[in-house]
């Protein structure tokens, strides 16, 4: 039996090697991976499953007509050869039944795994792919295929979490021109787009041919380089396979790419297809440009003793085509002696070389990803074999028919066993397939370390862990991960522009992708306590904006108080007010039977008198914290209050209109019955309003957490606005109504006659009310309470000052003047 195993970078022209599938970059190859010499170390490890287990390993495709490329005849060539005499292409013609095959390990890459299904399929040979699966469209060659790469769609999740993670969301993407590069960019990017991760370009890399159109895929790379350098992006994500690498590096060589101490170079994040290689003319090439590179690999352990097993390996002295002494040769730069081979045109290898002081950039000591699967596809194909021959069929099929028959004849059934199969390699590590024919497994986050001498290191920082929660697949260590030089060792942002602060919110920019925007203030009311928020929102009722607008301070209850200056001053008013009433109504209950007391109806002034001093001291109930028995007195103490007050200058000024105008017989219906219904009857209209409004919708004690931007007003709402409105129209018909009466009896004899004074307090009280009403209107919180408090008192104090004062100075300062004669005496 013969698990083949196609293994890159691995060199060997000698026809009589039967060769299975062709590498695309032969035998310019400088950089070794361990999966180069792990051959010899696997069968070591996995003898005790089948000593039946032989290897052929395939030698890279040579060079054609000075061109070097990947061909697809070479690869359907060797995998015909497969199925011919060793010696003899003749396919389906084998005598050689010992070494038939009964798995193949391809890759590294896609192309090469693709053209050899179309004939490996056929014989429905088992296929492990240890790098890029290719694109396959036929179920039954995905049926053969049994994938040592992890489920894709898991590495992509993860390296958008990595995004993420950093807050990259502004980045460049650049894939390999190939299929797989065009799956990604049509499945992946979309998918990225949804998390609110744009990108700045997307490119391909040019495919190097190292043909005659050299030149032009060079300028190609040229323009590649100038776009990704002019970009503001500093996350670039390289989608490719083990080749890709090859392109990437001749980004520095060929540009001047790097050599300005401005440029802020790029964050490289690399997918786990891809893997340090290179060509011959790139072995001294400087691969600083990697330094603070993060990839993906697939997840790997460590194998215990393979350090040990390749610094034992040493080239043979027999056979002059050694796979070894090849590969020996080609790292170590020097020759073997050959009879063909002058010995002044290079060093003579002397085969105690060590292959621990190759640079890394040549030969990598540690075992990486795609060796890894190698190890891992070989132990998979041990354990499928064992338990196919462990089966009852085929225990039975082989008492019948012979072992090696049934491994002919039935060699599709391996496939089932490989699926089905779970084990622990040596290293550990556990092995088993989805439905998919993909390993299930995750991946590993790589931070790679560039030294001078042309050497690196991948130090693991984090994982992808596809069965983990959906906040959890993503691990990574932020403090291990060693930042490129270009930026001072510190995480780098890659944004379209800055972050909005908080207090602002973002604003889309026309004909731009939605990463990059306008940072724009908060409108007034809102804030955003966030940067990069998408807009800005209120804060809650009983809180209003800083300054900044990006954090919500509490507010604080306002009323009009008496422990406050403007609460204290208008309380002090309203006393001194109603003292000063109190005081004119005792000098008018004293000097009651005095002519000028007599003369303007006693019971009206008195009344007037006791109403005006209420209202002032109803201005009171308006001070303080409100509540539900103040909320109730209010207004309608103050309505009919007033009410009563403007009735009695009403009552007064039309018994002394009558008084005068109506004729001898109808003077007995002028007196204090028709100003006692004035009084009455008008108060009573007023009472029946806030009656009605008491009984509808009454006032009470509310918060008002809207007028005012920073306070949230303690206040008595008035329930009916209309009734309110009502209360204070009513009153105001009856102040003019009085101005009116007034202002019709001034012309009337003197000694009679306070029409004047009156016409002049109602002007000042029509004239105060008036403005009340835009005032109030204009005005928020304690200071509306204010503006009543303060028409009550100037209204009040103007009927007390324009009617009665006067009076009392002829009273008190001129009580000459109040007498009889005086008050007959008539204005000529």
């Amino acid at each position: 039996m013969l698990v083949l195993a196609f293994l890159p970078q691995v060199v060997s022209k000698v026809p009589s090697i039967k060769c299975g599938v062709s590498d695309p970059l032969p035998i310019l190859h400088k950089h070794y991976q361990p999966g180069d010499l792990i051959i010899a170390g696997i069968m070591s490890h996995i003898y005790r499953f089948s000593n039946s287990i032989s290897f052929r390993e395939c030698p890279s495709n040579d060079l054609f007509d000075g061109t070097l490329y990947f061909s697809p005849r070479w690869t359907y060539q060797a995998s015909l050869e497969l199925f011919s005499t060793q010696g003899r292409f003749i396919p389906n013609y084998k005598c050689d039944n010992v070494n038939n095959p009964v798995a193949v390990i391809g890759g590294p890459i896609s192309e090469v795994c693709l053209h050899m299904a179309d004939i490996l399929c056929i014989y429905k040979i088992p296929q492990f792919i240890y790098g890029s699966a290719p694109v396959i469209n036929k179920k039954s060659q995905s049926a053969l295929y049994h994938q040592m790469f992890p489920d894709a769609d898991h590495q992509y999740k993860g390296i958008l979490q990595l995004l993420l993670h950093f807050r990259w969301t502004w980045i460049g993407v650049l894939s390999a021109h190939d299929d797989n590069g065009e799956k990604f960019v049509h499945t992946v990017v979309p998918m990225f787009a949804q998390r609110e991760i744009c990108f700045d370009f997307i490119l391909s890399m040019p495919q190097m041919t190292y043909s005659n159109d050299f030149d032009k895929k060079l300028d190609e790379l040229i323009k590649t380089c100038n776009v990704i350098r002019n970009s503001t992006v500093n996350a670039m994500i390289v989608h490719g396979e083990i080749d890709t690498m090859v392109g990437l590096r001749m980004l520095p060589v060929y540009t001047d790419w790097g050599r300005s101490t401005n440029e802020k170079g790029k964050i490289w994040i690399m997918t786990s297809q891809m893997g340090f290689t290179s060509v011959s003319f790139q072995r001294n090439w400087d691969i600083n440009f990697l330094h603070g590179a993060i990839s993906v690999a697939v997840h790997s352990k460590e194998v215990i003793g393979f350090q040990k097993f390749l610094q034992m390996i040493k080239p043979s002295s027999g056979n002059k085509y050694d796979i070894i002494r090849e590969f020996w040769g080609d790292a170590f730069e020097c020759s073997f002696l050959n009879p063909m081979i002058d010995i002044d045109d290079g060093r003579i290898c002397s085969g105690k070389e060590k292959l621990e002081t190759l640079p890394t950039s040549v030969f990598e000591m540690s075992m990486t990803g795609h060796s890894y699967s190698v190890y891992t596809a070989v132990f998979a194909v041990a354990h499928a074999l064992h338990a196919m021959l462990s089966s009852r069929f085929n225990h039975r099929a082989m008492e019948d028919e012979g072992r090696m028959k049934i491994l002919g004849q039935e060699l599709w059934k391996l496939n089932h066993f490989v699926r089905s199969i779970s084990f622990n390699n040596s290293a550990g590590g556990k092995v088993s397939f989805n439905e998919n024919g993909e390993i299930e497994a995750g991946f590993d986050i790589m931070n790679w370390l560039t030294f001078p001498n042309q050497s690196f290191c991948r130090v693991k920082v984090g994982s992808i862990d596809p069965m983990a929660p959906q906040d959890e697949v993503l691990t990574i260590s932020e403090e291990a991960i060693v930042w490129p030089n270009r930026f001072n060792q510190a995480q780098p942002l890659s944004l379209c522009n800055d972050n909005c602060p908080l207090g602002y919110h973002k604003a889309k920019k026309e004909g731009m992708p939605f990463c990059c925007y306008d940072c724009l203030p908060c409108p007034e009311g809102k804030i955003s306590n966030q940067t990069d928020m998408g807009g800005c929102f209120p804060c809650p009722q009983d809180h209003y904006p800083n300054l900044e607008q990006d954090s919500c301070i509490p507010k604080f209850i306002s009323f009009l108080s008496y422990s406050e200056p403007l609460g204290i001053s208008l309380a002090t008013f309203a006393l001194s007010l109603s003292f000063i009433t109190a005081l004119v109504l005792g000098i008018f209950m004293k000097h009651r039977d005095t002519p000028i007391v007599k003369a303007n109806n006693r019971n009206l002034t008195f009344s007037l008198l006791i109403s005006i001093s209420l209202s002032f001291l109803c201005s009171l109930l308006f001070i303080g914290k409100p509540d539900q028995v103040t909320c109730l007195l209010r207004q309608t103490a103050f309505g009919i209050i007033f009410s009563v007050a403007v009735s009695c200058v009403l009552a007064k000024t039309t018994v002394v209109v009558l008084a005068f105008t109506v004729t001898q017989p109808g003077r007995k219906w002028v007196g204090k019955r028709q100003a006692i219904s004035i009084v009455s009857s008008c108060s009573f209209i007023q009472a029946t309003l806030c009656g009605v409004w008491l009984t509808t919708s009454p006032p009470f004690p509310d918060l008002d957490m809207h007028s005012m931007t920073k306070e949230i007003i303690l206040e008595c709402n008035d329930g009916s606005v209309t009734m309110f409105y009502c209360v204070l129209g009513y009153m105001g018909v009856l102040a003019i109504v009085s101005f009116t009466v007034a202002f019709l009896a001034r012309k009337l004899p003197d000694s009679f006659n306070e029409a004047k004074f009156i016409t002049f307090s109602m002007l000042v009280f029509c004239s105060v009310w008036l403005s009340f009403v835009p005032t109030y209107l204009s005005t928020k919180g304690k200071y509306m309470v204010a503006v009543e408090i303060f028409s009550i008192l100037a209204s009040s104090a103007g009927l007390l000052g324009c009617i009665f004062f006067p009076k009392c100075y002829i009273i008190v300062v001129r009580p000459e003047l109040n007498n009889k004669k005086h008050l007959r005496r008539r204005k000529h």
